[in-house]
């Protein structure tokens, strides 16, 4: 049921700490602060690439999957959304693996997919909420996220277990690879073991400002959001809840194509949601913050506590979130994203838990 909440996303938003503890749980060893070996059918350390597909939420994860694979195993990763990667006739190579991403295990053109991989050869991998699911039933080996059952449409705590074991998979892949030390592990891991109380926190404290904007939200037409890095496929995700629950038209770009064509549509009507924590690729991301600003858009930055001291630029919105390690920093940013999509949803009225023309499970090609 849906508790003391309004409705099951709002729940399902507030039981992310939760969740993602369980989910790491079945990942990490929290006392040595290393990832454990969750199965032997797919050797890491000996593949020479990694496909990923997946649909919607599931292959925005996958997105960001990919950033860590190459970063942290040195794995060259190929992914695309399900309903094109077979027909792309990509060469693939039977000693490589392929992993397929899924909340529900059932998703149509996800398994399609999987099956074209598994005619050529490839060890296949299963990220999925339902363990008993044909897509884990398929599979070579199965990588619960153990998000519990989540009922909206919009998906939000299994977007973040996703990554959470995403991120688990990467750092074992790198170490099983020798990319990555003993002594590297360990800060990454736990860095992964602080997220779920680093979730609670921001849950707590970021409320009222996220309601305030909402409100102001609701009155738009068009949003544009930006980001950098595995902030990209965020903003692609920030984007996706919002025209999801609210029917609100947004875009997700990469903020380095802002002045390949996105510019245009900047004025003072656009909001522009900049995702931006204080990372390695923070100024750049300044940099198009300031051609947004010179154009009369109205900026609304979410960061953290340094990146909302070094940014110096007058905007509608700043939401500030803790400093963290660039590893489990989308999953913290996503806090206010899927906070943002729901409160002005519910300012408009719209059926938040089973929004028009949407299914929680897509079946059929």
């Amino acid at each position: 049921d849906k508790g003391n909440h309004r409705h099951f996303m709002e729940k399902e938003i507030y039981e992310q700490p939760e969740v993602i503890a369980h989910a790491l749980g079945h990942y990490v060893n929290f006392i040595e602060n290393r990832v454990v070996p969750i199965s032997d059918a797919i050797d890491f350390g000996k593949v020479p690439s990694l496909a990923i597909s997946a649909c919607g939420t599931a292959y925005l994860a996958g997105l960001i999957g990919k950033y860590w694979f190459e970063r942290y195993a040195r794995l060259p990763v190929e992914i695309d959304v399900a309903s094109e990667f077979r027909y792309r006739e990509i060469p693939l190579s039977p000693q490589s693996a392929a992993l397929f991403i899924s909340q529900s295990g059932e998703t149509a053109d996800t398994l399609a997919s999987l099956r074209y991989c598994k005619e050529h050869g490839l060890k296949i991998g299963a990220v999925v909420n339902a363990r008993e699911s044909t897509i884990a039933r398929e599979s070579d080996a199965v990588f619960p996220i153990l998000a519990g059952p989540e009922i909206g449409v919009a998906s939000t705590k299994a977007f973040t277990c996703q990554l959470a074991v995403l991120a688990a998979l990467a750092v074992g892949a790198g170490k099983a690879r020798g990319t990555i030390s003993g002594e590297e592990e360990q800060p990454l891991v736990k860095s992964l073991a602080e997220m779920p109380r680093i979730m609670g926190q921001v849950l707590n404290s970021i409320q009222p400002k996220i309601e305030s904007l909402s409100r102001e939200l609701s009155k738009c037409h068009d949003v544009l959001y930006l980001g950098r890095g595995t902030s990209f496929p965020l903003a692609m995700e920030g984007a996706l809840k919002l025209k999801e629950i609210s029917y609100i038209h947004a875009e997700g770009y990469a903020a380095g194509e802002l002045k390949h064509g996105p510019i245009a549509l900047i004025d003072e009507n656009m909001p522009v949601i900049v995702i931006a924590p204080h990372d390695r690729f923070f100024d750049k991301t300044v940099s198009n913050m300031q051609e947004v600003a010179a154009r009369g858009g109205r900026i609304i930055l979410i960061t953290d506590e340094k990146g909302a001291a070094a940014s110096k630029l007058d905007t509608m919105h700043t939401i500030v979130l803790p400093a963290v390690d660039e590893i489990i920093a989308p999953m913290i940013f996503s806090l206010p994203l899927q906070l943002l999509a729901y409160h002005t949803a519910v300012f408009m009225g719209t059926d938040v838990d089973q929004p028009r023309n949407l299914a929680k499970s897509v079946t059929v090609e």
